[in-house]
């Protein structure tokens, strides 16, 4: 893939690169075009088409819905079957308006969300800012990720973390929207860039609650459950002396809240596990404010600790 490989060499975190061209990316070109073309529309359409597209996405994707629902009983052994079931649901519906949310953060517009957003705990960001200090925002993978961050740009200069996607016209094209908002984008193999930005007193924001496969992770429990998590968050606050502060995002009806909380006390410790464990804890909090926002199609338990099976393949048998 010559022109990907170009791509990614013009390319920095504050500049998306050439876009890339030839015939073979033609389709994937287009597919941009509707998702950009859907981005457009007005947002009370968007609502409405919202949760058709998600029990579409529900009907047509087997196996993710088997995997949202192993997570769901696994994360809420307290609720019933009937329970479970309707959050399921609930939580596919809110994946067909996240995917608008998305694009709209990318390549629409966020004045209706500007109308309605609410922000708390901002004066926490403006003493460590004062302090000229760096700040990661640890949050989750929530259908409202994108648009909150774009909303949280608003106020302050946020730079983001990102895992590269696997084609490059999209990669290029979602980087390209998100720079529209955010200061930089480091991709997850920008760690060096991305430290150097916190140590400088900058801002970053990341979500370190998907199993990254990584060779830095810990078994630390997320609701319970021994779950693979990526130890970067101790790593970049152990070698940068940045604050760690968890940043909550939801939708309300027809509002956006974003919360930051005050920055986690006497972190880092010494302890890899014991730190990721809090960040899980953070998340998982999170996620309780707004479980049918939270991204259960991600295989979380995928790896298990030795001698335990993925939840997943013994669903398949």
């Amino acid at each position: 893939m010559p022109e990907a490989h170009d791509a990614a060499r013009t390319a920095s975190p504050t500049d998306p690169g050439t876009p890339p061209r030839g015939p073979r990316h033609w389709p994937m070109w287009l597919a941009y075009g509707v998702m950009w073309s859907a981005a457009q529309l007005p947002w009370p359409l968007q609502r409405a088409i919202g949760p058709a597209l998600g029990w579409l996405a529900r009907m047509l994707i087997p196996a993710r819905r088997r995997a949202a629902r192993i997570n769901i009983a696994l994360c809420f052994p307290e609720l019933d079957a009937a329970a479970r079931e309707r959050l399921l649901r609930e939580h596919f519906r809110d994946v067909g308006i996240g995917l608008f949310e998305f694009a709209r953060a990318w390549w629409g517009s966020a004045g209706p969300m500007r109308r309605t957003v609410r922000i708390e705990g901002l004066e926490h960001v403006q003493a460590l800012q004062a302090q000229k200090r760096g700040v990661l925002f640890v949050s989750g993978h929530f259908m409202t990720l994108e648009l909150c961050g774009r909303l949280m740009c608003d106020h302050i200069p946020l730079a983001g973390m990102y895992r590269r996607l696997r084609s490059p016209v999209l990669e290029w094209a979602v980087k390209r929207g998100r720079l529209r908002y955010a200061c930089a984008m480091y991709s997850n193999d920008e760690i060096r860039p991305a430290m150097r930005h916190l140590k400088q007193g900058g801002f970053l924001w990341y979500a370190p609650d998907q199993d990254m496969r990584g060779k830095d992770t810990v078994f630390a429990p997320f609701f319970g459950v021994p779950a693979a998590t990526i130890t970067a968050t101790h790593q970049f606050a152990r070698l940068s002396g940045c604050a760690v502060i968890p940043f909550f995002h939801r939708r309300e009806g027809a509002d956006y809240v974003l919360r930051v909380g005050a920055p986690l006390a006497d972190f880092p410790s010494t302890d890899a596990t014991v730190d990721s464990a809090r960040v899980n804890a953070s998340i998982e909090a999170m996620v309780r404010e707004a479980p049918s926002q939270y991204l259960w199609l991600h295989r979380r338990f995928k790896r298990r600790p030795a001698g335990i099976a993925s939840p997943y393949k013994a669903a398949r048998g």
